[in-house]
């Protein structure tokens, strides 16, 4: 019994919400038989009780359908008010059509990930892991369409009078952060402590004039070859 406790602990707690009891049912059971490094702490089907209980449980992750019972975009709500309450926890979209806009707006409502239904679930098993090690989500596919979506609706704000340079060293968190490292992943492959780097971010976003590691990365893929690098700090 401890130690099956002890296993619970070290395991991914992932909260469901499906727009069915019948969609969370084959859910779960899906996770039990294929990850067993998932534990599911919970399920709902509509906004207002997903809500509370992602609150009570504080889950590590969260995988949420765009479509609730309530209607078709109850799931981007439900994004809004999670980032709007600054939650520990992570979510995952679960779409049904790759549809560009609906990509696009899992991210600007604060999805961490993406994910469609008629994948499989050892796909959704891993994006499970990739977002709880900090990572964003996103095939070749959806990334090209953040880039359209940033380039048409968001100019940077370092065209606009902010400093366009980076330091040596900036540039090197800024590569590594782009191929999906963490935190404390940067600070390993630089030799530096996961503070530095924190301090390297909150520089870099105040210079390019972003906001979130997903707008970084957009940035690198974009800039990456004609980016101007400044003397080393």
């Amino acid at each position: 019994m401890e130690r099956m406790q002890q296993s619970r602990s070290s395991a991914i707690s992932v909260f469901v919400a499906e727009s069915s009891y019948l969609n969370c049912q084959l859910l779960e059971t899906a996770f039990r038989r294929k990850h067993r490094g998932l534990h599911i702490v919970g399920s709902a089907v509509a906004l207002q009780p997903t809500l509370a209980l992602l609150e009570q449980r504080k889950p590590d992750i969260a995988v949420i359908s765009a479509q609730l019972e309530g209607g078709p975009l109850d799931g981007y709500q439900l994004l809004i008010k999670l980032r709007s309450l600054q939650m520990i926890t992570r979510s995952i979209l679960l779409l049904d059509s790759r549809d560009r806009d609906l990509v696009v707006d899992a991210f600007r409502c604060g999805a961490q990930g993406v994910i469609f239904r008629d994948e499989c679930i050892e796909t959704l098993g891993r994006c499970i892991h990739a977002v709880h090690q900090g990572q964003v989500w996103a095939n070749s596919e959806n990334l090209r369409h953040l880039l359209d979506a940033l380039c048409l609706s968001m100019p940077l704000k370092s065209q606009h009078g902010r400093v366009e340079l980076l330091s040596r060293r900036q540039e090197e968190v800024v590569r590594l952060v782009a191929e999906g490292m963490t935190n404390r992943g940067v600070a390993a492959q630089l030799g530096l402590s996961e503070h530095t780097v924190r301090n390297y971010l909150f520089q870099i976003f105040d210079r390019l004039g972003v906001s979130t590691r997903v707008e970084l990365v957009l940035y690198y893929l974009q800039n990456a070859r004609g980016t101007r690098i400044a003397a080393d700090d």
